[in-house]
C-alpha cells in the first residue's frame, strides 16, 4: 500500500533521523532524585546498538518478543530501538504492576526475554520459582550508579550467554553487557513497515487488558501525524512526564519528536510544585496535560515570572470546566489543545486542528488520514446533534492497531464488517463538523491520565474468600477526575475492615487502581435478569 508512511520502519526512520541530526539534541532525562542526562542522536544511537547486539548475542531474533518493565528512562528508550533494529517485538509492562498483573501479560505473550528494574526483580524471582521461564533469559537493567541496586548481588549473574550453565533460567547484567556491547550494529536484518514492533497493553472493558497490536507504520504514522497536528519541527522543544510505556508518551511525543528531528524533554515523576518551573527551566515549547496536572499546577502560589515561558501549545487528553480551562489560560498565558483518541487509534484521531479556529468544549474534528463517525447501536450514522458511539474508520496496521494479540474475537467484536473502529465512548457531531465527547465506555473509570478496568478490579476483589460479590464504579474527584468507589457485599459470617480491604488490594493491584473508598453493602440494586445496576450506585 503506497500512503504518506511508505515502507518506512521505526529503523530505517531513526537511522534517517540521525544521519541527518546527528548532533543535534535529542533526548533531556530528569529523574526522580533530580539528576540530569542528555543526549544528542548520534549519542543516544550508540547505545541503541549496544543494546540491540546484547539482545543479538543471546540469541533474540525478528519476531520474538521482549518483555520490559522499566521505569521511563533513557534504557527504556534504548531498548524500544534497539530491539525495533533487530525486528524484535517490544512488549512494555506498567512500572505499577504487581506479580499477578505482569504474569498475566507474560502469561498471554511468553518473551524469549525479560528486562527489568531491579526494584521489581523479586517480581520475577518469585514468578520463576513459580515456573514460568524466559528461555533467553532475565536482563536487570541497572542504570548506572544513580540506579539503587535494592540489595541484588550482581556478581552472581551473568554477562556471557555462552558460560550459563545447563538447565538454569540464566539471569544477566544488563548494565555490565550494555557497557561491553559495540556501538555499531553487528546484524540488520530486513524488514517491513508491516512488521509488528510493539504489544502495548490497554484496560479495556473486559477483566483484563488485552495487546495492542503496532506495527512499524502505526508507530512512523503517529509521529508524521502529530508533527501536522501541532506544527511540529526540528527546533521545537516536546516536555512530557507520562509513563513511557504508555500510547500518550510514545504516540503523541516520542514519535513526533523523531519525525521531526526535534527535542525530548522527560520528567520521570511529575511534581505539581516543580513542574511549571521545569517547563521554563528547560525552554519546553509543547507540553503534554492531562486534567489532574491543570488542577494541581493551578493549587500553586502564583509566581511573578510564570508567564515568561516558550510554551506555544499545551497538548490536552481530558476535559475539565470552562472555568477550569479559562483559568488556567488567563494565568498562563497559553491555549490547551484539545483531543480525543486512544491506544487502538494510534493517533489522537479528533483533534483541534493546528491553525485556526478551535471550539471548547469540542475535542475537535477528524484528523489527517481518518473518518469519525456516530453511530447507533445498530451500526448506522446518526444525524448530527444526535448522542451515539464514536467510530473511526483507518487503515488497519497503519493508520489504526492491527489487531488484539491473541483475541481473535475481541479484535472482530472492535471493527465493524465495513472497517470502522468501536470506541465504545458516546459523543456527538455539531453541523460544523466538531465533534462532542459525552462519556466513556463502560466499566472504565479515567484517574489521573489512567485508563482503569472496573472489572478487572472487581475480580481481584471477589478471589478474597469473604468477599461475595464487588461493583467498582468511578466518582467524581475534583483533582484526578475521578476516584474509585469499590461496593463489597461478604459471605455469609465473614466480615472485613476497610483497612484489611485495601491492605488487600495493595497486595493484589498497583497502586493507581486501588479504590479510595470502599462500602459494605447487604445487597445490590439489580436488572431483572439479576445483574448488579451500577447506574444505581453512588
Amino acid at each position: 500500500m503506497t500512503d504518506i508512511v511508505g515502507n518506512e520502519t521505526l529503523r530505517s526512520l531513526w537511522q534517517s533521523v540521525v544521519e541527518n541530526r546527528g548532533d543535534h539534541s535529542f533526548f533531556t532525562f530528569q529523574n526522580r532524585v533530580g539528576s540530569v542526562f542528555e543526549y544528542t542522536y548520534s549519542e543516544f544511537d550508540e547505545d541503541v546498538n549496544r543494546i540491540a547486539n546484547v539482545f543479538l548475542s543471546l540469541n533474540v531474533r525478528k519476531g520474538d518478543y521482549v518483555a520490559l518493565q522499566l521505569h521511563s528512562s533513557p534504557e527504556f528508550l534504548m531498548c524500544l530501538f534497539g530491539l525495533a533494529k533487530i525486528g524484535a517485538v517490544v512488549v512494555p509492562v506498567n512500572e505499577q504492576y504487581l506479580s499477578d498483573e505482569a504474569a498475566f501479560i507474560l502469561e498471554d505473550v511468553k518473551p524469549v526475554a525479560v528486562v527489568v528494574e531491579p526494584l521489581y526483580y523479586h517480581i520475577y524471582q518469585d514468578l520463576i520459582e513459580s515456573g514460568m521461564r524466559f528461555p533467553k533469559g532475565l536482563l536487570v537493567a541497572r542504570a548506572g550508579s544513580d540506579s539503587p541496586d535494592c540489595g541484588i548481588d550482581f556478581s552472581g549473574m551473568y554477562t556471557d550467554p555462552n558460560k550459563v550453565a545447563y538447565g538454569e533460567q540464566p539471569i544477566f547484567d544488563f548494565w555490565s553487557m550494555r557497557c561491553a556491547a559495540s556501538t555499531v550494529l553487528e546484524v540488520e536484518v530486513p524488514l517491513s513497515s508491516d512488521d509488528p514492533v510493539q504489544i502495548m497493553y490497554t484496560s479495556g472493558t473486559t477483566s483484563r487488558p488485552k495487546g495492542v497490536i503496532m506495527t512499524h507504520a502505526n508507530m512512523v504514522f503517529s509521529g508524521l501525524y502529530g508533527d501536522w497536528e501541532v506544527s511540529l519541527r526540528g527546533s521545537d522543544r516536546v516536555l512530557t512526564s507520562m509513563p513511557a510505556c504508555h500510547s500518550n508518551f510514545q504516540l503523541a511525543a516520542l514519535m513526533p519528536v523523531i519525525t521531526a528531528g526535534a527535542t525530548l524533554i522527560v520528567i520521570e515523576k511529575y511534581s505539581a510544585s516543580r513542574f511549571w518551573k521545569q517547563v521554563r527551566h528547560y525552554r519546553a515549547t509543547v507540553i503534554q496535560f492531562v486534567a489532574m496536572m491543570l488542577r494541581t499546577v493551578m493549587l500553586q502560589p502564583v509566581d511573578p515570572e510564570e508567564r515568561n515561558h516558550c510554551v506555544r501549545e499545551v497538548l490536552y487528553f481530558i476535559s475539565v470546566t470552562d472555568e477550569e480551562k479559562e483559568a488556567f489560560e488567563e494565568r498562563f498565558g497559553v491555549k490547551v489543545m484539545n483531543t480525543y483518541g486512544s491506544t487502538e487509534s494510534i493517533g489522537w484521531v479528533l483533534t483541534d486542528p493546528p491553525v485556526g479556529k478551535r471550539n471548547w468544549p469540542s475535542v475537535g474534528r477528524a484528523g489527517l488520514g481518518y473518518e469519525v463517525r456516530i453511530a447507533s447501536p445498530v451500526g448506522y450514522e446518526l444525524p448530527h446533534g444526535q448522542v451515539g458511539e464514536i467510530q473511526v474508520k483507518g487503515v488497519r496496521g497503519r493508520t489504526v492497531m492491527l489487531g488484539y494479540l491473541n483475541r481473535p474475537e475481541a479484535t472482530a467484536e472492535t471493527f465493524t464488517e465495513d472497517g470502522w473502529l468501536r470506541t465504545g465512548d458516546q459523543g456527538y457531531q455539531d453541523d460544523s463538523g466538531w465533534f462532542y465527547f459525552v462519556d466513556r465506555k463502560s466499566n472504565m473509570v479515567k484517574r489521573a491520565g489512567e485508563n482503569i478496568s472496573t472489572s478487572e478490579i472487581e475480580d481481584i476483589l471477589v478471589q478474597h474468600p469473604s468477599i461475595a460479590e464487588a461493583a467498582v464504579i468511578g466518582v467524581p474527584d475534583p483533582i484526578r477526575d475521578q476516584a474509585i468507589k469499590a461496593f463489597v457485599r461478604f459471605h455469609d459470617g465473614c466480615s472485613l475492615t476497610e483497612d484489611e480491604l485495601r491492605d488487600y488490594c495493595c497486595n493484589h493491584m498497583a497502586a493507581f487502581k486501588i479504590p479510595s473508598f470502599f462500602e459494605i453493602v447487604d445487597d445490590f440494586p439489580r436488572t431483572c435478569s439479576m445483574k448488579i445496576e451500577k447506574k444505581l450506585l453512588s
